[in-house]
């Protein structure tokens, strides 16, 4: 019996899965040991998580020493220091006035709790009407039902569920360049519909799962101007932006915002737990005062040990020129394929490097072209890009690319 081709659900895919799942055996650096015998360096950082990539000592030595005290106590009623350490991090990381943390078990939940904020927030100062949120088309926040309902409703993952979920209001997309148009955009639905609209949600400087698209900074300072003009809150969604990514410690860094209420996950850990967390300032916590909503894993002290671990990592080194190196190397490695006919479009920003095509790559094709390269990325759509730990050295980083170059020489044939 084939468990894992007839029994094994992956993510956005058919049982038995049209394009095979590939077996990890185990995995160092930034290399993955797969079942095949073949080496590959994960270009994906595991959907963007592993930001120090894997068997990482310092995280290894975090966890086996936690779970030799308590690897998991409910938080209700009860509290732990690795709680208490990460959350002292995380206030002096994040940007001013976001001092109340809410730790939570994934990024789409984070996004719940930020949502489920928002409307207790309004509905304790009196305004029940303000029930309805805002976003950007072209976002991503996540498959819980909440997240869903302020993902993209029309070209998102999440269009089947379009008529079951929540209508919420969606504005013009920032991109490079239009800033001025899609503010305009915005405030006009701003003028309209404020009094029913209790929060902004958006994905600082990069939109990630929606379609990797990059905007200026100016969008998120008129974001911040355009909310506070007309009493609405500000969610950003740094779940994949945050820890680094686009260069900056969080992508509201580049604008020097803060929003009301920001979520954090992916890299929080350094990939080596699921956690996540909605934090936001004193006016919205008082507010709210007792936020209904309490995960199980809420605080795990596993995820907590991992998440001090890999923030105090992050910090050891100049993380900030190498990303600035990775992003130097990509622009120079990457932006020359927009010569080719089937790219639309190549954008780079820190530790990402987005090829946009013209159509839709073949998915199971392409991932044979660049395991035989020696390269793990994961296609969707008409885009191919890599997200590399940073620990990534320049000669991988290198083939990463030259990987990605394989691909589009194969559709020029």
């Amino acid at each position: 019996m084939n468990i894992e081709k007839n029994h094994i659900w992956h993510p956005y895919a058919n049982i038995p899965n049209k394009v095979p799942a590939y077996q990890v055996d185990s995995a160092e650096g930034v290399y993955l040991n797969l079942k095949n015998g073949h080496r590959v360096i994960d270009g994906m950082s595991s959907w963007w998580c592993m930001i120090h990539g894997y068997n990482n000592a310092t995280l290894n030595k975090a966890i086996k020493s936690q779970v030799d005290k308590v690897s998991h106590v409910m938080f209700g009623g009860l509290t732990h220091q690795p709680a208490i350490d990460l959350c002292e991090k995380l206030i002096k990381l994040t940007p001013k006035g976001l001092d109340k943390v809410f730790f939570a078990d994934s990024g789409s939940v984070s996004v719940e709790v930020s949502l489920k904020m928002a409307l207790q927030y309004w509905q304790n100062k009196g305004l029940k009407a303000k029930s309805k949120f805002i976003t950007p088309r072209g976002g991503y926040h996540g498959d819980t039902f909440g997240a869903m309902s302020v993902c993209d409703p029309d070209n998102g993952m999440h269009h089947l569920f379009k008529d079951v979920l929540t209508k919420h209001f969606f504005v013009k997309q920032p991109k490079l360049g239009n800033t001025k148009e899609a503010l305009s955009d915005l405030e006009s639905h701003l003028i309209k519909n404020h009094q029913s609209i209790a929060a902004m949600i958006l994905e600082p400087i990069v939109q990630g799962a929606g379609g990797m698209n990059i905007y200026d900074d100016d969008y998120l300072k008129g974001v911040r101007i355009l909310c506070d003009k007309h009493n609405i809150l500000l969610i950003v969604d740094e779940i994949a932006t945050g820890f680094g990514r686009t260069g900056e410690l969080f992508g509201c860094n580049h604008a020097n915002i803060s929003p009301d209420i920001m979520c954090i996950g992916k890299s929080l850990t350094g990939g080596y737990m699921t956690m996540a967390a909605a934090i936001t300032n004193k006016e919205v916590s008082d507010t709210v005062g007792i936020l209904m909503h309490g995960p199980t894993f809420m605080a795990n002290p596993l995820s907590c040990s991992a998440a001090n671990a890999s923030i105090d990592l992050l910090l050891s080194y100049d993380w900030k020129q190498r990303v600035s190196e990775i992003q130097g190397i990509l622009s120079e490695q990457l932006i020359p394929m927009r010569e080719y006919n089937s790219v639309f479009d190549v954008r780079v920003i820190g530790a990402i490097g987005v090829v946009e095509l013209n159509s839709s790559l073949d998915m199971k094709k392409a991932q044979e072209i660049l395991i035989d390269n020696g390269v793990w990325l994961r296609p969707f759509g008409k885009l191919l890009y890599t997200m590399p730990p940073f620990i990534v050295t320049d000669q991988e980083l290198l083939k990463i690319t030259r990987a990605m170059n394989e691909v589009l020489s194969n559709l020029e044939k």
